[in-house]
């Protein structure tokens, strides 16, 4: 079968019960894949106790999954384009579903492995026909609800994963890390089955070229070989793994075979030249950058309190619950704000309020807790909040300018593209930050251990401080100077790890301070919010 056109869809000037069934079912779809990938991150643990896995045996159970999204993101383009959206996510959230059920029933590493890529596989294709369908289906008027909707959906799920995840461990089992999305998935059924009209299978004119899924194949698996070095790099030494090098090399092979074979046999469903726009390309390294800060609540402040101050999961949830949920007071009011002011004005609000937040928590000590975070948290909300909405925003009034939504190939190739930035910059950026803190770690330990030898007179005074308070627990006046020395050892690590995240608060805050740079860059675009969304726009 020859896949086939797409016939271009106009935006919904008015607002029926159809539409807004298939909108809320899109963007419940990208919300039960943030929340399957987040849930298996700070769930890991919880997975490997019950499956007796070994560190690096379960780092391939986050792995399997993210780089299966990240190599349907570019092929669920030509699936789309083959069978048309409303058949893709239907057959897909079955499924999910059906994978996502039997998931946690099997304890073998192999099998679960192959459920998590098909989950993967299937759950990579939300995301792309999200906010594609959502600007196609709404009325103008209305696109910046949508646009506030998709924003709690990501930055809402991606903080409210680690409560969900204690909730689950403490009150239930490890199970519902996966039973969760199999409970959600068959509502977004119901509301796709409902919300988006069928259409016949697409065909093509004579006379056009036929598309070819050669060329999304070898992009697809570039990008997966990519996202797994990036993903494996740190815990196999990067490039002093040949398993490392291979995929870099083999990977990067495939991307450049995709783009020689388009320009030598140009695909009709993908517009390169689309993604050329000053806009485009400086709006993908915006949301690259904001997918790097949101590491410091997705990766900096939990690692602390795990590490230093010992908080299990369900003590680190209660912590990240403040910036969650603030996002759907804070999504409403970036939404009126965007009618009113131009997106770049409030990028540049929400950003200077992360750095701001980033360079409080850089002053953390180790007696740091949950309360200490208080403050930076509540500048941390208001700025994601404006970040994300105003990025969105940004991204749609682009679309809408180039006039894309009549071109079916440039709101494919768009989706397609900015998927694939999502993935790529979240994981680069954890790479980074993973990097980075071992490497910072190791530093302060070795300047702290210079400084704590014996002979030294604070280190003598902590030394025998400790020996004193162990001796009568110990065997010994020999015992109790073993352990006294192994916690002297455990504090100078304390410290250096709390060095290591202030470090990476203030890494954070200096990548605000360039996404500032590239936002003044931004070119403003004729058509702006309060004109769109005016009353009979």
């Amino acid at each position: 079968m020859t896949p086939p056109e797409i016939k271009p869809v106009a935006p919904a000037s008015t607002l029926s019960i159809y539409p807004l069934l298939g909108v809320a079912g899109v963007l419940l779809g990208a919300m039960i894949a943030t929340c399957m990938g987040r849930l298996l991150s700070v769930g890991l643990a919880d997975i490997r106790g019950a499956l007796h896995l070994g560190v690096d045996e379960a780092s391939w159970i986050n792995t399997s999954f993210n780089a299966s999204m990240m190599f349907i993101g570019p092929f669920s383009v030509y699936l789309g384009s083959l069978l048309g959206p409303r058949r893709v996510l239907l057959y897909c959230a079955c499924i999910f579903t059906a994978v996502s059920v039997v998931l946690p029933l099997f304890h073998s590493l192999t099998a679960l492995i192959v459920l998590l890529i098909a989950a993967g596989l299937t759950a990579g294709t939300f995301y792309p026909l999200t906010l594609s369908f959502v600007l196609r289906s709404l009325p103008m008027r209305y696109v910046l609800l949508g646009i506030a909707m998709y924003a709690v959906d990501i930055v809402f799920t991606t903080d409210m994963a680690q409560a969900w995840e204690s909730f689950f461990a403490e009150h239930l089992s490890w199970h519902w890390i996966f039973w969760n999305g199999a409970i959600l998935t068959p509502l977004m059924i119901v509301l796709i089955y409902f919300g988006i009209p069928r259409q016949p299978l697409p065909t093509r004119k004579p006379g056009q070229p036929a598309p070819s899924w050669r060329g999304f194949l070898y992009a697809s698996l570039g990008a997966a070989l990519l996202y797994v070095a990036l993903d494996q790099g740190q815990r196999l030494d990067w490039f002093h793994s040949a398993i490392i090098l291979s995929l870099t090399v083999t990977g990067a092979f495939l991307v450049l075979c995709a783009m020689v074979r388009h320009l030598l046999l140009p695909n009709p469903l993908i517009n390169y030249r689309f993604l050329a726009r000053r806009n485009t390309v400086l709006l993908a390294l915006v949301l690259i950058s904001f997918r790097f800060v949101m590491l410091a609540t997705v990766v900096a402040i939990p690692s602390f309190l795990g590490s230093v101050r010992g908080f299990l999961p369900l003590q680190e949830g209660p912590v990240l619950i403040w910036v969650a949920l603030p996002q759907f007071v804070l999504g409403i009011a970036a939404m009126a704000l965007l009618r009113r002011i131009d997106p770049r004005l409030i990028l540049t609000a929400g950003f200077s309020l992360v750095a701001i937040a980033c360079l409080q928590d850089a002053h953390i000590t180790s007696v740091w807790g949950g309360l200490n975070f208080g403050v930076p948290e509540v500048f941390m909300a208001i700025g994601l909040a404006l970040a994300f909405n105003s990025m969105v925003g940004a991204i749609v009034l682009e679309v809408l300018d180039t006039g894309a939504l009549s071109r079916p190939a440039d709101v494919l190739t768009f989706a397609g593209f900015f998927q694939v930035v999502r993935l790529f910059g979240g994981e680069a950026g954890a790479a980074l930050v993973g990097h980075f803190i071992a490497i910072r770690e190791q530093f302060h330990s070795n300047a702290l251990g210079l400084h704590v030898q014996l002979g030294g007179e604070i280190a003598d005074q902590r030394l025998i401080g400790f020996q004193a308070a162990l001796s009568p627990h110990s065997h010994g006046l020999a015992a109790a100077t073993g352990r006294a020395a192994e916690l002297v050892a455990l504090q100078v690590r304390q410290q250096a790890f709390t060095l290591a995240i202030s470090d990476t608060f203030l890494l954070i805050s200096m990548s605000c301070v360039l996404c500032l740079l590239v936002v003044a860059f931004l070119a403003k675009v004729p058509t702006q919010y309060r004109q769109i969304t005016a009353p009979g726009s």
